[in-house]
Order: structure tokens, then C-alpha cells, then sequence
């Protein structure tokens, strides 16, 4: 397993080198074309990973890792809804969008790691929290159905506040840098203030989805390579479906009722043991029925030009 961490850790940062030094070595505006290429591109990868894992550790792990990477991602999609808003408030230049979530989603695998790994210590060490996670669950889907609509305040943001603290501030772009020499004064520019509130943001919805994908699976290994390609592909899914968001307004609900599927398995846990594949199942048919009743009865109000409704995890 150690050999597989190490692979896995090499593989993830040359792709990553790879994506920024080569392929968007130039700040340049994602197309919705290049963004479905490389959002194939990452779901083929996790794919051909779990595929790998199949082979090397059987059946049972790779529909963990499937089961866990369709949570995350699924999340992820309605994540997109308030990295547009930051990039709105902020007023981003689209050219620039691409940095800011790569540094972004960089930020993400070493706070993710963190997480999963005390999550999974915690677990195995006080086993009662399975129930503590599993009622956290529950509340944050009925939570999610009943608030389809919050507000995004990135002003109000601590980290945000603390570097206004810290250092000044400007308020224009640079480029796609975070600090710039004015004199002999550093300036932290407002690409370094959306970088914060990306992963501030980011670590908010952490809070839900890793503890959905431990109902799944207790293995740091699978835990965090699902949660690792999800966040990766999250990239090229803001561009592939930034211009299309509003047809997907019942989405909230359908994962309202994942959290919520998977907060009752992990109370269930010790009574009655739901299958990985079954669970599998469920998450595939909720996610199915929310697409499919969204393009069916589409969003009236948001065809008349509203923005969509942003579902912020606090």
C-alpha cells in the first residue's frame, strides 16, 4: 500500500505540473470545449484508477472508491454555484478563474488529507462517532432542502479580514499574481483574497462530504484518491457547466437526500449493514432523477434571467 501512495502522490503532481506549466502555461479564457475535453480527461482517469484498484485489491474497494468519488463529485457540482459568486463579487477576470481554482484545489488536497486522515483516527479510536458524524449528516440534508437559497458574504470572510490585517490590500488585478512590490511596501493583490475564500470556502464543505464518503469506506487510501480526482475534475466542470448551472436547480435536493441516505447508514451501521453496491445504487438513481426532473420542469424564474440560487454549507 505504501508503493500505492507513493505512485498515487508522483502521478497527481505531474498531472498538475503538467496542467498549469503546459497546457494553461498562458492565462487565457476556458471554452466550453476545452473544458468538456479536460472534464473527460479527469473522469477517465479516476475510471482507469478504480479500474486499477479492481484488479489489485478486488471488487469490494473498487465500488468503495466509485461510490465515495460519485459523492464527492456530486457535491462538487453544487459547490460551483458559490465559487461563481465569489468569482462575481471579487469580479474576476475569466482569463484569471483557472489559477485561482488550481491553487485553489492545490490548497485542497493538503486540507483534505488532514481531515480524512483525523476523520478516519477518530472512527477507529471512538467508534461512537460514526453516530455523531451520521445525525451531522441528516441534519445538513433537511437543512439543504428547507434553505434553497443563502447568501455569499465573502467580505465577512475571517481569513479574508485577517489579511486586510496583516498587509494591504490592492484593488486591482495583477495579472494573475498574489503580491506585487509598490515602492518598498508588498501589496497582496485580489487574486490572494480569492484564493482564500475559495479554499476557507472549500474547507466549509469539506465538513459534509468527507463524513459522507467514511459511510462508505474506512480507508484512508480510498478515501482520499476519491476525494482527490473529484476536486481535481472540479476545475473543468466550473467552465463545462458554469453557462448551463440553471438548469440543474432541483439538484439541491437530490443531495439533500444523499447526506441524508448516508447519514441514516452510518446510524444504521452497527443493526443493519447497507451493501456498497446498494448504496451505490441509490446515490446513482437520487442524482438521475434530480438532472432528469430539473430538465423536465426547468426553473421559470431563472430563465427570465435571475441568478441561481447558491447553497452555501455553513
Amino acid at each position: 500500500m505504501v508503493w500505492w501512495w507513493m505512485f498515487f502522490a508522483v502521478f497527481i503532481l505531474a498531472m498538475l505540473a503538467l496542467d498549469l506549466g503546459v497546457f494553461n502555461r498562458k492565462s487565457h479564457v476556458i471554452k466550453m470545449k476545452e473544458a468538456l475535453l479536460w472534464t473527460l480527461f479527469w473522469v477517465t482517469l479516476a475510471l482507469m484508477f478504480g479500474t486499477g484498484i479492481y484488479f489489485f485489491y478486488g471488487h469490494g474497494k473498487a465500488m468503495e472508491f466509485l461510490a465515495g468519488y460519485l459523492i464527492e463529485y456530486s457535491l462538487s457540482i453544487d459547490n460551483l454555484f458559490v465559487f461563481m459568486m465569489i468569482f462575481r463579487f471579487f469580479n474576476v477576470p475569466h482569463a484569471y478563474e483557472h489559477q485561482a481554482l488550481f491553487w485553489g484545489i492545490l490548497m485542497a488536497l493538503v486540507t483534505r488529507g488532514v481531515f480524512i486522515f483525523a476523520g478516519v483516527a477518530l472512527i477507529n479510536t471512538f467508534s461512537w462517532v460514526m453516530y455523531i458524524f451520521g445525525a451531522f449528516l441528516i441534519f445538513t440534508g433537511i437543512k439543504m432542502a428547507l434553505n434553497k437559497q443563502t447568501e455569499v458574504h465573502p467580505d465577512k470572510n475571517i481569513a479574508i479580514k485577517l489579511l486586510r490585517y496583516i498587509m494591504p490590500v490592492t484593488n486591482r488585478f495583477s495579472g494573475a499574481k498574489f503580491f506585487i512590490m509598490k515602492g518598498d511596501i508588498r501589496y497582496a493583490t485580489p487574486m490572494l483574497a480569492v484564493l482564500l475564500a475559495l479554499e476557507t470556502t472549500d474547507i466549509l464543505f469539506a465538513i459534509d462530504s468527507i463524513p459522507a464518503v467514511l459511510a462508505i469506506s474506512k480507508d484512508p487510501f480510498i478515501i482520499y484518491t476519491s476525494n482527490v480526482f473529484a476536486i481535481l475534475g472540479l476545475r473543468s466542470l466550473f467552465f463545462a457547466i458554469s453557462g448551463l448551472m440553471k438548469l440543474f436547480h432541483l439538484l439541491h435536493y437530490g443531495l439533500a437526500a444523499i447526506l441524508t441516505f448516508v447519514g441514516v447508514k452510518m446510524l444504521i451501521e452497527d443493526f443493519f449493514h447497507v451493501p456498497v453496491a446498494a448504496s451505490l445504487l441509490v446515490i446513482i438513481s437520487i442524482l438521475a432523477v434530480s438532472i432528469v426532473s430539473s430538465v423536465i420542469w426547468p426553473d421559470l424564474k431563472n430563465e427570465e434571467g435571475e441568478v441561481p440560487p447558491v447553497t452555501m454549507k455553513e
